[in-house]
């Protein structure tokens, strides 16, 4: 899933982009409030952590801006240890939840994680697709009772299939979710993972769950009975 991080604090920044990143999160690092407005402008989020106090930009009319865009990213806000009017500024103005700083970087990916877990996010615990089974909390994935080793970016790719499963994804799509910034939509990159991907997930005597949709994309869906 895809994270915008919006910090000034520039090794707060670097340390938290690296921790998500190797927790199998796709993020965009922003230092001020105008690069965070740049970002999504041209990309979708999944989730913002987003810092109250930046140099250039006020964070609650930042929140207000990304819960008004379709569709609206989940909003952690990042506020001091004293910043009580802080917290109850922004949740009032529709942050889904606040982490107070200094924060250990396990916690932040854990409130990311919940905030992504939300019914109204569609974002179930545990992914199923037939006997394909994905765990995003541990990083686990089977089929039936075969265990499948993936990458970090392999785990994100197939994260991104499964919760749209059924549906025919772009390789747009799968770019904007997969990806950061660093992301070359020239590139031949998507069709490298997917064809990993099948190999691992569609084994011998194993019906084959993704699929190619000449001219569209990918389908990840469960055989028809």
């Amino acid at each position: 899933m895809r994270v915008l991080l919006v910090e000034d604090d520039d090794t707060l920044r670097e340390s938290a982009t690296a921790y998500l990143r190797a927790s199998g999160f796709a993020v965009d690092p922003a230092a001020t409030g105008k690069m965070a407005r740049e970002f999504a402008a041209v990309s979708p989020y999944d989730a913002v952590v987003l810092d109250v106090r930046l140099p250039d930009d006020d964070g609650f009319a930042l929140c207000t801006h990304f819960r008004r865009r379709t569709p609206a990213p989940r909003v952690l806000m990042a506020t001091a240890l004293d910043g009580v009017e802080d917290r109850i500024a922004g949740l009032d103005l529709g942050a889904d939840d606040y982490l107070v700083k200094p924060y250990a970087l396990g916690e932040l990916v854990a409130r990311v994680r919940a905030l992504l877990r939300r019914p109204d996010h569609a974002a179930p615990t545990v992914l199923h697709v037939a006997d394909l089974v994905l765990d995003p909390a541990t990083r686990e994935a089977r089929r039936g009772t075969r265990v499948i080793s993936l990458t970090t970016k392999e785990f994100a790719v197939l994260e991104v299939l499964m919760r749209a499963a059924g549906r025919v994804l772009t390789r747009e799509y799968i770019g904007e979710h997969a990806w950061d910034d660093n992301f070359d939509p020239l590139s031949n990159v998507i069709d490298v993972y997917i064809a990993r991907l099948r190999k691992k997930v569609d084994g011998t005597g194993e019906e084959a769950l993704l699929a190619t949709v000449r001219g569209a994309g990918y389908r990840l869906a469960a055989p028809r009975p």
